[in-house]
């Protein structure tokens, strides 16, 4: 400690090690992360080790000679199985190039530009880039967040990620995105105990799901038709690692939003499109609304059980028998199931309704305005479990249009105007976690953002074209049964009577006024009564 004038300066007292104690410290920190960077990569540590013990008993022909075939492997692999060739063999070979040339290259400046690296004991503490997995499309990028960060801070800053790293889309997860597979078999065990642990909760991690060729350019195809429809998961799009987006459409309604010519009649036909199955077995009546006057659903009329297009009227009406069938199967089926199961007997029906906005807000007929927004009410807060769904499309999703656009628990946002759609279809926030359904280009026709009940994190897809040739051979192949429409009779069946219920015994009631009291109210001064 010195001392000048008012100034006092402290100096902490140094310790000088003698230098093999350093040599030894240094050498023993190497090694133990020598030691634990074999153990967080086994695959690189026995490649590793097995190129040099052949390199050592065999030259140069025992490392050319196994690289000759495992390169012939792979390419059958790849050839005979490209799907399992992608998840074992090329896309974590590829996600290790990738994250050794392309992102950790950029890491540094790509975190700080975007405003997520923090400063702690004067020093700049970055997120940690721990893993990267590729595939035919995508690279998610997995990241162990700063202490005291939250995805949101990630999620606020996608678009600024995506283009820190040279692509237009990315969109970050805080769990991850996609399921354990399905293990069979003999090392199934195994395999599942290995899934608990590669799945398992990481609240410190987010995944950055970066979109490196966009495979949503191209026009996807009609899905083949099911003979027996699966409700929990119809085909219906594509998603960006070109796997098949299905709809889980059983206990749900759907709404579609976005703006003229952004592909709603995609979603519809598509929907249309996988059902078709169980509209010709009897399995599913479609009731169909067109406020159009048919202009989009004409063509698949031989599909459709009730169909209304041009009288609003005849659409109130087909709302209100709509709610006769709810109300008569809630009696039915009270106190025996919670969710209605599809039977040709008690079908699944389906209400499509395409311009909803036609029927709740621009409807002139006030009277009936009210009547058909009564009667969607209660399908929306009642129909879903006794097996009455309601699908419907609008262009302008504000509260005043739908005011009960809540009752919705599946949304699909496609191509919209304003970014402030973008929260009004699929949830608030939904924008900052990257679904950029307003900034859609030109060419995104069908294609969209899709969230489910319980799903805060939007996944975007294209959904399959359905040309009017093609609709007009389904409507063909799968017309719906003579009978379809006669789905009302079975309002009249007798259900059972409520148990009559002998009346609670009482406690008998004493006079509530005094005696005295009501002898002075019940006669006059002289005693003579009134």
């Amino acid at each position: 400690m010195t001392s000048a004038g008012d100034l006092l300066v402290i100096r902490p007292k140094r310790f000088e090690l003698p230098a093999w104690l350093v040599v030894l410290g240094l050498l023993l920190r190497w090694s133990w992360r020598a030691v634990w960077w074999c153990l967080r990569h086994p695959v690189a540590t026995a490649s590793a080790a097995s190129a040099v013990t052949l390199y050592v008993e065999f030259d140069w022909p025992g490392l050319v000679v196994p690289l000759v075939l495992m390169a012939a492997v792979s390419l059958v692999w790849g050839w005979r199985h490209e799907s399992s060739w992608w998840a074992w063999l090329a896309g974590p070979l590829l996600g290790f190039v990738r994250r050794v040339f392309v992102y950790r290259r950029v890491w540094r400046e790509a975190m700080t530009l975007c405003g997520l690296a923090e400063t702690y004991d004067h020093r700049r503490v970055l997120p940690e880039l721990l893993r990267v997995r590729s595939d035919q499309a995508l690279d998610v990028l997995t990241i162990r967040m700063v202490r005291g960060q939250t995805p949101e801070q990630f999620q606020k800053v996608s678009a600024n990620l995506a283009y820190a790293f040279g692509r237009r889309h990315a969109r970050v997860y805080s769990e991850r995105p996609d399921d354990p597979p399905t293990r069979t078999g003999w090392a199934a065990w195994l395999l599942r105990a290995v899934d608990r642990v590669r799945f398992r909760d990481r609240p410190a991690v987010v995944y950055l799901a970066l979109v490196r060729t966009d495979a949503l350019r191209t026009v996807v195809p009609p899905f083949d038709v099911p003979a027996v429809p699966d409700f929990t998961a119809l085909p219906l799009a594509r998603r960006e690692d070109l796997r098949t987006w299905s709809l889980h459409l059983l206990a749900t309604h759907v709404l579609v939003g976005g703006a003229t010519r952004r592909g709603k009649g995609s979603v519809l036909w598509s929907l249309v499109r996988a059902l078709g199955g169980g509209v010709a077995s009897g399995l599913v009546r479609l009731w169909v609304i067109d406020p159009k006057g048919g202009m989009e659903f004409a063509l698949g009329r031989p599909m459709f059980a009730r169909f209304a297009c041009k009288s609003f009227e005849a659409m109130a009406d087909l709302l209100d028998e709509a709610v006769d069938v709810l109300r008569e199967r809630q009696a039915r089926l009270a106190g025996t199931v919670r969710v209605h199961t599809p039977t040709e007997d008690d079908p699944l029906v389906v209400v499509v309704v395409d311009e909803m906005a036609a029927l709740t807000a621009y409807l002139q007929d006030g009277d009936l305005r009210k009547r058909i927004a009564s009667s969607l009410g209660v399908l929306l807060s009642q129909g879903a479990g006794v097996g009455v769904l309601v699908v419907a499309a609008l262009q302008d999703p504000r509260k005043e249009v739908l005011p009960f656009r809540d009752l919705f628990p599946t949304r699909i946002a496609l191509g919209l105007t304003e970014a402030a759609q973008v929260d009004m279809v699929l949830g608030d926030g939904a924008r900052n976690r990257g679904a950029l359904a307003d900034q859609m280009p030109r060419w995104a026709k069908g294609v969209g953002y899709v969230i489910l009940d319980g799903t805060p994190d939007p996944v975007r897809v294209r959904f399959s074209f359905v040309s009017d040739s093609d609709i007009r051979d389904m409507a063909a192949q799968y017309p719906a049964p003579a009978d379809a429409a006669d789905i009302l009779a079975q309002v009249g069946r007798e259900t059972a009577a409520e148990p009559v219920r002998p009346p609670l015994p009482r406690m008998p009631l004493g006079p509530l006024l005094p005696d005295s009291l009501r002898n002075l109210l019940d006669g006059d001064g002289g005693g003579a009564a009134r």
